[in-house]
């Protein structure tokens, strides 16, 4: 039985501390520059009857420069308002140690693309926020508590979650983990 216990640890300790695979969406190399991309990562999810609400993080480098893109996706049978970027739009992360991150919106004023898919309505919203590079330690240092966006008009807090098992794609995701699991793939 203490054999088994010791087992039991060991296999849930390697679980919880194992480094995440870098994986990509683009990662080029050329006479032009470089450009990396991470895969989309759900970073909250709400499903709630005939609607549906994911937010993705996913990390960039343009030649040096880092940025974090945000993708809201809505699907809902019913009517979807819109929800716009603009020139004061921010992401601001809060760590577990209380510092608070802010991700500044680049210029571009953006409501999204609305479409119509199998009788369903469907809104999608892009942003790319850019953050400094002497909040990279705490970022790979520190989990995720809470993150606000701060949309064109309104503003809407999530707490991140350190496990979300997602009810679209069936996958294991940790939000609060995302930048210590994710940075290094950007260097």
């Amino acid at each position: 039985m203490k054999k088994s216990l010791v087992i039991l640890f060991f296999l849930v300790s390697i679980t919880i501390f194992a480094q995440k695979d870098c994986e990509y969406s683009s990662n080029v190399k050329d006479s032009t520059g470089s450009y990396k991309s991470t895969k989309d990562y759900v970073m909250h999810e709400k499903v709630f009857g005939n609607s549906q609400t994911s937010l993705f993080f996913s990390l960039i480098n343009a030649d040096g420069l880092l940025s974090l893109n945000f993708q809201m996706v809505q699907k809902s049978a019913d009517f979807i308002p819109a929800k716009c970027f603009d020139k004061n739009s921010r992401i601001y992360i809060q760590l577990t140690n209380g510092k608070v991150i802010t991700f500044v919106g680049i210029e571009q004023e953006s409501c999204g693309n609305y479409i119509r898919v199998n009788n369903e309505n469907c809104r999608l919203l892009n942003g790319y926020f850019l953050f400094m590079k002497e909040t990279l330690e705490d970022l790979k240092t520190y989990p995720i508590s809470f993150f606000r966006i701060k949309f064109a008009g309104e503003t809407t807090d999530y707490i991140a979650k350190d496990v979300l098992i997602s009810e679209v794609d069936q996958k294991i995701y940790n939000p609060d983990h995302f930048f210590i699991d994710y940075l290094k793939c950007l260097e």
